[in-house]
């Protein structure tokens, strides 16, 4: 049996129909940046996140780039980003000249640890961004009531959880000041490329994106700030605009297919060998990531019987090479490197049988049998 880690086939076979027509609706309007399909969107989603405003953008990593340059943050600036992270969170603090502050994670949550983030505000601190990794709710409300102390923003790295929620059914997202959505196509919702979008309740905010995704473009060829090439693709947005439709039920599948996995793993007596993630109320499963020793060789022996899996991330980001200059050595962030060892993905997508994850299971349990 072949079981990929994820298989996007089946999802587009059953809206191949809609896709097509909202397709052709964007090409005979013959308006490909921005426009209609772009602001439709934007009112969809900002509905379905519970937010005022929705920005369309670029890209997940541009929606995190914008974010950060309407709060002006450039040199000198400091911004708590978890060391167990995708590149970008990192690595857009960067690019505006900042130095992005490594923030150990739960071990349990994957997310930022709010206590140390208490701990690392600084008076340079101008932002902390807690991501929402694998679909799971990071506690903001912590997060926020140790950034309060200093007025520091929070910007939320929704890139992986649209449609999750915490304890109190607040959304990923819209719980800070902004929220950054990535609508890579292996994301709950996924574009056809690149796309990505920003909430907030903020009418500044809002207003100041728009301004900075259209190079601070104010008015016709005046400029008022230096902002970028950050728009956002009409077909992207017919696209996703089918897809929103579908979300909660894909979601909805995602969970499933989660407590199916915990009662197979349960039946085979795994849980001594393989950790699950927590059982939480909202949790989105952009990933179902398990936590295993002999992780590199459970791995391979999965790929030789066909079973598709994926290491998110190997190497945490304070240790990464281009980070060398902050001067992070191996133990700094012993829960992002614990993580980085032991984390395996296996496949979550919603059109998973329960047929195909027995064998994911059985093939997991043949491993620990050997």
């Amino acid at each position: 049996m072949r079981v990929p880690l994820l298989d996007l086939t089946h999802q587009y076979a059953s809206i191949r129909t809609e896709i097509r027509a909202a397709l052709d609706r964007a090409c005979d309007a013959q308006q490909f940046i921005l426009g209609a399909e772009v602001a439709a969107l934007e009112a969809e989603l900002a509905a379905f996140c519970r937010t005022r405003f929705a920005v369309g953008v670029s890209s997940g990593t541009d929606a995190l780039l914008a974010a950060l340059m309407a709060l002006d943050i450039g040199d000198g600036d400091e911004v708590m980003v978890p060391a167990y992270s995708f590149f970008a969170t990192a690595g857009t603090v960067v690019r505006l000249g900042a130095r992005p502050v490594f923030v150990d994670i739960e071990p349990e949550s994957f997310n930022l640890d709010a206590a140390a983030v208490s701990d690392a505000i600084t008076s340079r601190t101008r932002a902390v961004v807690p991501v929402h990794l694998f679909g799971r709710s990071a506690d903001v409300a912590a997060i926020q009531r140790a950034a309060a102390t200093r007025q520091v923003a929070v910007v939320e790295d929704a890139a992986q959880g649209i449609g999750a929620h915490d304890a109190t059914g607040r959304l990923a997202g819209a719980m800070g000041a902004m929220g950054c959505l990535s609508f890579y196509p292996t994301k709950n919702l996924g574009a056809f490329g690149d796309a990505g979008m920003i909430i907030t309740d903020d009418g500044h905010l809002d207003r100041r994106l728009r301004v900075l995704r259209m190079h601070g473009e104010t008015a016709r060829y005046e400029h008022a700030v230096v902002g970028g090439n950050f728009r956002l693709d009409a077909l992207q947005a017919a696209v996703l605009r089918v897809k929103l439709k579908h979300l909660v039920g894909w979601n909805r599948a995602r969970r499933a297919n989660a407590e199916r996995y915990r009662r197979l793993f349960a039946e085979a007596c795994l849980g001594e060998r393989v950790r699950l993630p927590g059982q939480v109320a909202g949790h989105a499963y952009n990933q179902f990531v398990v936590l295993v020793d002999d992780r590199d060789q459970l791995r391979a022996f999965l790929q030789e019987r066909g079973i598709g899996t994926e290491i998110y991330y190997p190497i945490p980001l304070h240790l990464q090479p281009c980070f060398r200059d902050l001067g992070h050595k191996t133990g700094d962030f012993p829960a992002a490197e614990w993580a980085a060892r032991h984390s395996l993905a296996l496949p979550i997508y919603p059109e998973l049988t329960e047929g195909q994850q027995q064998y994911v299971t059985e093939t997991i349990a043949a491993f620990y049998r050997r």
